[in-house]
C-alpha cells in the first residue's frame, strides 16, 4: 500500500496507470515503471536520454530475446531428458519462432501500451513479438530473473507448449522443402523478383522448381513470406512423399 501511494504522488497519472494494468497482466508488481514505458516506446517517437542515446524498445528487445531463450532452453532440458542436442534446439526454435512470439504478443494485447507515430496498421505483425520480447528485458532489468522465469512459465510455457504439438508443427515449408530435395538428391530451385505491378505497396513473386518443372508460385510483401507461401503449396503437392520426422 505504502508503495502504491508513493506511485501516486512522485509519478504521473500515466505511469500510476501503467503501473496498474501491468500488475494485472504480471501477477506482480513491478518496480522500475521507467524501464516499461522504455519497452513499449517505439522508435519512430524519436525520445533520447540526458546523454543522446535513443529511448526505445529495441536494446530491451535483444535482452529479452536471449532471457526467453535461456528459459525455454531450461525447461525443455529438464522436460524432455532423453531429447538430443539437435532435437532440443529445433524445439526452443519453434517455441521462440517469430511467428508463435507476434501470436503472444497479441494475445496479450501488448499494442495497447505502445507509444508510436506509426499508426498501428502500418507497423507490421513482427512488432507484437518485438514488444514481447522488450518486455521480458524489462522484467529482467525491474526484478531480476527468476521473475521473467515466473512470467514466461505463466504466458508462455503453460497456455502454448505442448511437446507432442511442436513436434509435428512446421516453422518453414521452404527449409523442410530444400531438405527434402537434398534427400532425394532432386534440384530445386527459388527463382525471387519483385512484382510490384500498379500498387503501392512492393510485393515479390516467386518461382519454386523441382528438376527443372515449376511446382508452385507465391506472391507477398517481403521475399520471405513470398518463398514461404510458395513452399507451402510445393509441400501439399507432395505431401504423401516428404517426411517431417
Amino acid at each position: 500500500m505504502n508503495f502504491i501511494r508513493k506511485m501516486v504522488t512522485s509519478h504521473s497519472q500515466e505511469d500510476v496507470q501503467l503501473y496498474s494494468e501491468l500488475k494485472k497482466l504480471l501477477n506482480f508488481s513491478p518496480r522500475k515503471i521507467y524501464k516499461y514505458r522504455k519497452a513499449f516506446t517505439h522508435r519512430s517517437v524519436q525520445m533520447l536520454d540526458s546523454k543522446g542515446i535513443p529511448i526505445n524498445y529495441e536494446r530491451l528487445e535483444f535482452l529479452g530475446d536471449s532471457i526467453l531463450g535461456s528459459v525455454i532452453a531450461a525447461y525443455l532440458y529438464k522436460k524432455v531428458p532423453e531429447g538430443t542436442e539437435g532435437y532440443l534446439t529445433q524445439m526452443r526454435s519453434k517455441i521462440v519462432s517469430r511467428e508463435h512470439l507476434n501470436e503472444l504478443g497479441k494475445d496479450l494485447d501488448l499494442i495497447r501500451f505502445v507509444k508510436s507515430n506509426i499508426d498501428q496498421t502500418n507497423v507490421g505483425d513482427n512488432i507484437h513479438g518485438n514488444i514481447f520480447e522488450a518486455l521480458v528485458g524489462a522484467i529482467y532489468l525491474d526484478r531480476g530473473y527468476k521473475y521473467c522465469q515466473k512470467f514466461i512459465y505463466e504466458k508462455v510455457i503453460v497456455p502454448y507448449v505442448d511437446i507432442a504439438k511442436l513436434e509435428g508443427k512446421i516453422t518453414s515449408y521452404k527449409g523442410l522443402i530444400i531438405e527434402w530435395c537434398q534427400k532425394q538428391k532432386k534440384n530445386y530451385n527459388f527463382d525471387t523478383y519483385e512484382d510490384s505491378g500498379n500498387e503501392s505497396v512492393k510485393h515479390f513473386s516467386v518461382k519454386v522448381s523441382i528438376d527443372g518443372e515449376q511446382i508452385a508460385k507465391g506472391r507477398a510483401t517481403s521475399k520471405k513470406k513470398a518463398e514461404e507461401q510458395a513452399a507451402k503449396r510445393v509441400y501439399f503437392a507432395f505431401q504423401e512423399e516428404i517426411s517431417i520426422n
